[in-house]
This record gives C-alpha cells, structure tokens and sequence, in this order.
C-alpha cells in the first residue's frame, strides 16, 4: 500500500532564543504590551510549555547548561566562568548524526574578563566553539548598535573580527539565512540563533522605539508605587518592548525564508531564552533573582511536519538541561548519557510517548555576580508542577509562594507556621534535588 505521504528526512532544527526575555512578554501570554504576532503564530501551531525555567537566572551559567545538557555547578558555575575545555556540547552528537551544525551570536562562555577589555574584541578560539561546523559570534556584548563577530565557516576559514553593519538581532538574523539559502539541501541541519536584545541597554531601531512610549506602558501588578522604581521600570519597559517586538519581525524573516525554501515542514523551531528581567516587578531589575519574572522563560516547540506532530499548551517544567534532550529527541536521536535532562519531545511527536518528567524544576543561584541590581548571595530553589516555589539562603529559608493562588509573588509564607507542613515538604524535595545532581549547598535544618 502506498503510504499518504513521502517518508521524511531526517529533520531540521533551529533555535532561536534571546536574552532576558522574560516568559511574560509575548501577546499569546497575554501581555497587554508586547506586539509578537510571529511567535504568536509559532505558539498557535505548536506546543507551549507554560512552566518553562531559566534554572540559573544569568546568561552564562544557563548557557553553559544548555550547550552541555549539564546542570551549572557542573559546567559553567557562574559570571565569566569557562567552559570546561573538552567537555562535549549539543553539537557532538548532531555532528555524529550527520548533520551540518551552525551557531550565530553570543556565547559568554569562554571566561573572558571584561574587566580587562571589552568582550565583543575577545577572540573565542576554535577549539573552544564547541564543535560547531560553522561559528560565527562573540563572546559577550552590551551594544546593539556596535557588535563585532568573529568565527569560522564550514570550510575552515576562519573569519577575523568585523562590525555588524546594523541592529544586532537584525544582522545575526541576515548571517542566519544566508546560512539557510546557502547550505546543501540534503543535508540537515541545526542552527542556533543566539542574540543578546533584549537584554539592556534597552534600545532598538527608531521604528520599534516610536511605537512604545514610558507614560503608555502598562506595569504588572507587583511593580511597587515608589516614584524611583515606576519611573525607571517605565522608561526600560518601553524600551524593552521595542526590542521584543524587533525579536519578532525577525521570526517572521525566518519563517518566511523556511517557506521560501519549502523547508518549513523540515524544521523544528525551539523558541526559548536564558532567563527572563525584572524590570521593576517586587522594587528589582535585571536577573538573578528566582522571582517569577526573572526565572521564567518562553518555550515553544513549532515547525515540521503536520502529519508527526501535536500541539496545544502544558504545564511542563522545562529547564536549561532539557532542552538538548528535546531537541535531539525531535530527530529520533538518543541524548547522550552525559546529558542531564528530560527528553519532552514526545510532547509534539505524534507516536512518541511522553516522558515521566520530574515533578519539578530546580533552580539555583551558585556563584553571586555582586554587579548592581543582583542577588548578592547564593540560593537553591524549586518550582513545581502543581504551583509551588520553594527558595532557601544558605541556612535559611526564604521563599515559599502559592503560584496559583498567588501568581505576583505577593505573600511569602517560608516564615507563615500555618505553612510548615507544606515547607517541610518542599524541603525535602529540594535536599533531594540538590543530591541527585551532586549539588553543594547547606540547606537550613527545619
């Protein structure tokens, strides 16, 4: 009998993922201010986990995660922390799988100090690219409008510093498909776009910046009325918001372009982030800070083909460890043992069982960065499926939230005697996570 339709490639993958961008800030979340009708789409035609984390709310330690499927204490521990050399990454086993491995943008893990010169002219050497075939970005870079990339193609040339000639997103998006327009079709492939808006300064082309103003923004609902903290969340949401919608046009320029080259049904797209922002939520800014804002993180999985695949929305606690698994699930490859975390492709493949995933995401603050608006001391935490956030100091707890309840983090019941029972449990889950992944940390006695 003649199958309904040809037998698939082996199939594509891509991420996309910014910085600091926050799980709140998309339309289909809901947020009155973000204009995002391309990941809108992307939602809309795939699966969304909701319960998605930064496990470790700072761009390299959550980068680290993510290239290595290792939790942080055990790959990049903290700000400006190398890769551990020889470590493998996600692209060794899509490398041995045949496929073509590309990365565009930032990294920030190969330890460069910016305290002794500007990151953006560090040199990354080959050998720490992590094996992808063709690299092209930069170490780390707080200026969209001056950003510098260096590299290697697929050939081995090697590609000396040169300045980007625009917006950042807008131009790592270019060198994105001019990979995609020029690589051999039958080969796949999978690609990273990794880039730094919307992280701060919070500025983006004039066009995105004229559609938002600070006196228009609206601000969540745990945003404090102090006059200092409204006026600087404002000014930075405005801003903040131009970038994200920039974010997006940028996927519309990449959807477009699959379906250009009649590769859309070929591709799975991940959609994610680091970590999210503060941006005045509870009197804070930045990241760092296991609150909700700063924590959670887009995750969508869209793309290939609509006869393998399903859609819809889940609660899943997704973290930086799961999604090398996922990704190589997608293709029907087996995550390496050294990989850490959850497989959920099952969750948009037809025929493939989802996982019994853990019950829970931990999270983790190892090593204190001590720059402005940061948490000044290490934390553990976790965030479970059904609702609950448990954080402790070292021997201290901390927080404790009723996230369905109490979705703004506005009673913090870690002290409340009504809650011990409760803590107690929590607690002990979170000892648990801490020795199951060889983590040290000197949890309170109760």
């Amino acid at each position: 009998m003649t199958s309904p339709h040809p037998p698939l490639k082996k199939p594509n993958v891509l991420w996309i993922f910014g910085d600091q961008h926050r799980m709140q800030a998309q339309g289909h979340m809901g947020d009155p201010n973000a204009c995002t009708p391309n990941i809108n789409r992307l939602s809309a035609g795939g699966f969304t986990s909701t319960g998605a984390v930064g496990g470790y709310p700072l761009c390299g330690p959550y980068r680290g995660a993510l290239l290595s499927g290792r939790y942080p204490h055990h790959a990049v521990r903290g700000h400006e922390f190398p890769f551990p050399d020889g470590m493998p990454t996600i692209a060794n086993p899509f490398n041995a799988a045949g496929y073509d491995t590309a990365w565009f943008g930032k990294w920030h893990v190969d330890g460069f100090k910016e305290a002794t010169g500007r990151a953006a002219f560090h040199t990354v050497p080959p050998s720490r690219r992590g094996e992808f075939k063709t690299w092209i970005g930069y170490e780390n870079n707080n200026a969209q409008w001056d950003s510098w990339v260096h590299g290697h193609t697929a050939n081995g040339e090697e590609v000396q510093h040169y300045q980007l000639p625009g917006y950042e997103t807008d131009e790592l998006t270019t060198l994105l498909l001019e990979f995609l327009q020029a690589r051999d079709s039958e080969t796949p492939f999978f690609a990273a776009l990794s880039i730094q808006p919307p992280h701060n300064p919070y500025v983006a082309p004039a066009e995105y910046m004229a559609d938002y103003s600070p006196a228009t923004i609206a601000l969540r609902e745990n945003v404090p009325q102090v006059p200092r903290v409204v006026e600087q969340a404002r000014r930075e949401l405005s801003g903040y918001y131009a970038m994200v919608k920039n974010l997006d046009w940028n996927v519309g320029r990449i959807l477009k372009v699959l379906e250009t080259l009649g590769i859309e049904e070929d591709t799975h797209i991940l959609l994610f982030s680091d970590h999210g922002d503060m941006l005045g939520s509870h009197g804070q800014f930045r990241k760092t800070s296991p609150m909700e804002e700063s924590i959670r993180v887009p995750f969508i999985i869209s793309g290939g083909s609509p006869y393998n695949r399903k859609g819809g929305r889940a609660n899943l606690p997704v973290n930086h460890v799961d999604i090398g698994p996922t990704s190589l699930g997608l293709c029907g490859i087996d995550p390496p043992d050294w990989m850490a975390g959850t497989d959920y492709s099952g969750y948009r493949l037809k025929g493939v069982t989802p996982p019994a995933e853990p019950d829970s995401a931990f999270i983790q603050l190892v090593v204190p960065t001590r720059q402005g608006h940061g948490i000044d001391r290490p934390w553990r935490g976790l965030v479970t499926r059904d609702g609950w956030k448990y954080v402790c100091l070292e021997g201290q707890p901390w927080l404790m939230f009723n996230l369905n309840e109490d979705p703004y983090e506005l009673v913090n019941l870690a002290h409340n005697s009504l809650f011990h029972h409760r803590r107690k449990e929590l607690h002990a889950r979170l000892a648990t996570w801490i020795a199951d992944t060889d983590d040290s940390f000197e949890l309170p006695v109760l």
